[in-house]
């Protein structure tokens, strides 16, 4: 079939399996070219692997380091009409060039919140690997099932103590206009928590040290996006904020809970970037492209994978990590620069529906939304008909 992108509010529901192909691959080129730290992981779980975050980790895990990588992820697979999912074709491609490089790369596809996908995850990890050195918890789910209750947990993107009324970029519409959020209760507030706090972080940690797979030395990193006072009153200091305080304490518990193997878990703070989830988060897509405006002009501007090249040079297995205040890695200290942030404020306050091309860069923000699917990638071509239906070598 021919593969158009079919765009509806802030998703695209369907993606295009070259173009994800050739997205991966330049990011298996861009971690190529640069210098990796001396010391880097050798076997990796990552749990929230197909997307954003969790991709990159993956990719800088094994061509920067050569290292055997376990893959835990939740993707539609392709019929013969319809498409998979963009991060099913993005573990086609991995796996396709792990493949080629002669490293290892396995696949679960499932409920990662389920103690099922634990167990299968181990099982695969007693037989493959050994013992894993470094787990990375990359997962962004609306909503999580309790694996002891059955409760379904839901998230909400609220402020809270009041509503809030802020300016917004429809993307629907390509306008400027104004968003408003009831505040949260008690109950969104705690589900919020659930869903995208630090349990199944801790749950994950617990099951693989009980099973005796955790390596001396372990290291596991949760990824959280903090901000500054433009997207704090939707995203720092609202629900998901809540949720993200919520990685701090079960990486001081994580840490208890490992000290016997000299372990070490931290929250990662990074870089405000185009994802899935983010393009769902009301405020974002204006900052964004404001941002984009900013440090690409100042050629400071690093995506998924720039940044996460660079922290596990500089921050994972670096002997002097760049930490803040609460102890998490700091990687995002290039967005929250003072001059960053007043460039990016101006731009907001400033820019209106006539001038949104003008002040932001939303055309790159769009662009790299479509990149999110397969679509908009050079060198392929979009009126070619395509096979949808690609295979992985999943465990499940």
């Amino acid at each position: 079939m021919v593969i158009k992108p079919k765009i509806r509010g802030f998703i695209c529901t369907n993606a295009h399996p070259v173009g994800c192909e050739a997205h991966v691959n330049e990011q298996i080129a861009y971690v190529k070219a640069q210098t990796s730290a001396t010391s880097g992981p050798k076997n990796v779980l990552v749990i929230g692997a197909s997307t954003g975050y969790g991709l990159a980790s993956r990719i800088t895990s094994t061509f920067g380091h050569d290292a055997k990588t376990l893959g835990i992820f939740f993707e539609k697979p392709p019929t013969e009409k319809k498409t998979g999912s963009a991060g099913w074709y993005n573990t086609a491609a991995f796996v396709k060039a792990a493949d080629e490089a002669g490293i290892y790369a396995k696949n679960i596809n499932g409920d990662a919140f389920s103690h099922e996908i634990k167990a299968k995850a181990i099982e695969a990890i007693k037989a493959d690997m050994g013992k894993v050195d470094l787990v990375v918890y990359s997962l962004a789910s609306p909503r999580r099932t309790d694996p002891d209750t059955g409760e379904v947990y839901s998230s909400t993107l609220k402020p809270i103590g009041q509503s809030v009324t802020t300016k917004n970029l429809n993307t629907s519409k390509r306008v400027i206009d104004e968003v408003s959020v009831e505040a949260a209760n008690d109950a969104e507030i705690q589900g919020t928590i659930d869903v995208m706090g630090g349990a199944d972080w801790e749950l994950w940690m617990n099951a693989l040290g009980e099973a005796g797979v955790l390596a001396e030395g372990v290291k596991t990193v949760a990824y959280t996006y903090i901000g500054k006072e433009l997207t704090w009153p939707i995203y720092g200091k609202a629900t998901i904020g809540k949720a993200k305080e919520d990685l701090d304490r079960a990486a001081t518990a994580i840490n208890a809970a490992t000290a016997d193997l000299n372990g070490q878990a931290r929250v990662t703070s990074l870089n405000a970037v185009v994802t899935q989830a983010s393009s769902a988060i009301p405020i974002m897509p204006l900052y964004i492209s404001a941002m984009f405006k900013v440090m690409k002009a100042d050629g400071t501007y690093e995506g998924c994978i720039e940044q996460i090249a660079n922290l596990f040079k500089e921050n994972i297995y670096s002997d002097s990590p760049r930490l803040d205040e609460e102890g998490r890695f700091r990687q995002n200290y290039k967005e929250l620069e003072d001059s960053v942030q007043k460039r990016v404020t101006d731009i907001w306050n400033s820019v209106d529906t006539d001038t949104i091309d003008e002040l932001t860069d939303y055309v790159a923000y769009h662009q790299e939304f479509l990149k999110l699917f397969g679509f908009g990638i050079d060198g392929v071509d979009y009126d070619a008909d395509v096979s949808p239906e690609v295979a992985i070598n999943n465990l499940t």
